[in-house]
């Protein structure tokens, strides 16, 4: 497969969604970490466990930033959205996710993702306009959240090029009815799962220019979502992320790159939902240190270069993502 031809089809998918999300939050680091996105050797498995934090404070309109946020209420009970009903003021999102990998065969390999914790601390204001306004910094949610299983395949492995390619199923294993502080069912935005079964599928195209020094790589994912029980859909979701990392003399990798999520607009009841769907860039940043026994200890911070939001939204100020990576057989 030439390189053309390789590049154009991880752009082809990029783009093969329409625009674009979060009413209140679920906004985390999207990134290639070059620990996780890989193949396995036969009969070896990697265990990978990732701290991400994302501050989600930024008021958005559009590209341009504004001094009132305003987003609808998902009245799941009475079947109906209410415009304009909350002022968002922030959203902390941490994440603690496990993913495993397994080789099945050289080129074939399993992995489940596992996200452990899926907490949000959001703070907003409660029927605005109304003589019932009130301040509320008690609807966030904890909870364990979907968890992913898939195969990865070595679709080109040849000398310094390796092209993989990913299917994966996303299980709503996570709560997505918690009750907010009134008792209702809390935002779905807010909630650690989304009570869908969706579908994943991705490539990655790794170029070594000076093998074992400089690498520079290529990933694209497009996740596509279904309706839960609650008639409430998620917009499909695209990332695609481009960069290099170089070697440094000894065990340090430094690595930087661009990452672009696009979100579809959410769904309730089959009408679109204001204040969802969103086109975000990051730039990233990256230290990788590797041990002498084989754990691998690494960082990133992403920074916001470029955000454009449906309507008025919170978005990311900044992330950051810690883990440590570990292969045994």
């Amino acid at each position: 497969m030439s390189r053309p031809l390789v590049i154009g089809l991880v752009f082809w998918s990029l783009f093969v969604a329409t625009p674009a999300g979060a009413t209140c939050g679920s906004a985390y680091c999207f990134l290639d970490t070059g620990t996780r996105e890989g193949l396995q050797e036969k009969s070896f498995f990697t265990v990978n466990l990732a701290f991400q934090y994302v501050n989600q404070s930024r008021r958005r309109e559009g590209s341009s930033g504004t001094e009132v946020v305003l987003t609808p209420k998902v009245n799941f009970e009475d079947g109906e959205l209410e415009l304009d009903h909350h002022r968002e003021v922030l959203t902390l999102n941490t994440l603690v996710q496990v993913d495993i990998a397994y080789g099945l065969t050289e080129r074939l390999s399993m992995f489940a993702h596992l996200p452990l914790i899926n907490e949000r601390d959001h703070e907003h204001y409660d029927d605005v306009g109304t003589p019932e306004e009130s301040f509320s910094k008690q609807d966030g949610s904890a909870g364990f959240g979907d968890v992913q299983l898939g195969l990865r395949y070595g679709l080109l492995v040849k000398g310094k090029d390796l092209l993989i390619g990913s299917l994966g199923v996303k299980l709503p294993t996570g709560s997505y009815s918690q009750r907010d502080s009134e008792g209702a069912i809390n935002e779905p935005t807010i909630q650690p799962g989304t009570g869908s079964t969706d579908g994943v599928g991705g490539l990655r195209w790794s170029h070594q220019v000076r093998p074992g020094i400089l690498e520079t790589f290529l990933s694209t994912s497009h996740k596509f979502t279904t309706e839960n029980d609650l008639e409430y859909k998620f917009g499909d979701e695209t990332v695609i992320s481009a960069g290099f990392r170089h070697h440094l003399p000894g065990l340090l990798t430094w690595s930087v790159q661009l990452n672009g999520r696009h979100t579809e607009r959410d769904r309730f009841l089959g009408l679109r939902v204001p204040s969802t769907g969103a086109d975000l860039v990051n730039l990233s940043p990256g230290l990788r240190l590797a041990t002498s026994s084989g754990t691998q200890f690494y960082g990133f911070v992403q920074y916001p270069i470029y955000q454009n939001v449906n309507e008025t939204q919170l978005t990311p100020r900044a992330g950051i993502l810690l883990g440590v990576s570990k292969t045994f057989q």
